[in-house]
């Protein structure tokens, strides 16, 4: 009789064993997956920057006057990024005042990133006009400033 309930008590150790292991190596494996959609879903935020920047920086240089007379207001990104999408809003400015703009990329899954910012509208036939600050600006000093937690102290 003590044989037989030692056997028994090791095949329920056994069997207890393996639901443990079962339910680690399940979390383990979900753990994995999710650790890989983060990574994918990432990697489409860092594309979808880049993008916006690329779709930003043209309207930069064009002009935002010029801008949507050469280009498409709306529609799928360049090769090898065409399962993106874009689109850029452009408002009108008054002379004098920055036109808004908005920028949008759609990812594949449908997530939108979105960027507004004003571009100036450009004055004269001037290609690049100076562009500087009225005053100097002191970066030594600025970063010298900053105390150990990042804030300013002034």
């Amino acid at each position: 009789m003590v044989k037989n309930s030692r056997r028994a008590f090791a095949l329920i150790e056994v069997v207890i064993a393996g639901i443990i292991l079962a339910i680690g190596l399940g979390s383990v494996v979900s753990l994995a997956a999710r650790a890989l959609m983060d990574q994918q879903r990432g990697e489409r935020a860092v594309m979808a920057a880049a993008l916006l920047d690329e779709l930003l920086a043209s309207v930069l240089v064009e002009g935002p006057e010029l801008w949507p007379k050469s280009h498409n207001l709306s529609g799928n990104c360049d090769p090898p990024w065409a399962d993106f999408q874009f689109q850029i809003e452009i408002e009108k400015a008054e002379p004098g005042a920055p036109c808004e703009v908005l920028a949008i990329i759609t990812d594949p899954v449908g997530r939108e990133f979105r960027c507004a910012t004003r571009i100036a509208l450009r004055l004269g036939d001037e290609p690049n006009p100076e562009r500087a600050p009225s005053e100097p600006i002191d970066r030594q000093e600025y970063f010298e400033s900053k105390n150990g937690d990042g804030n300013v102290t002034k």
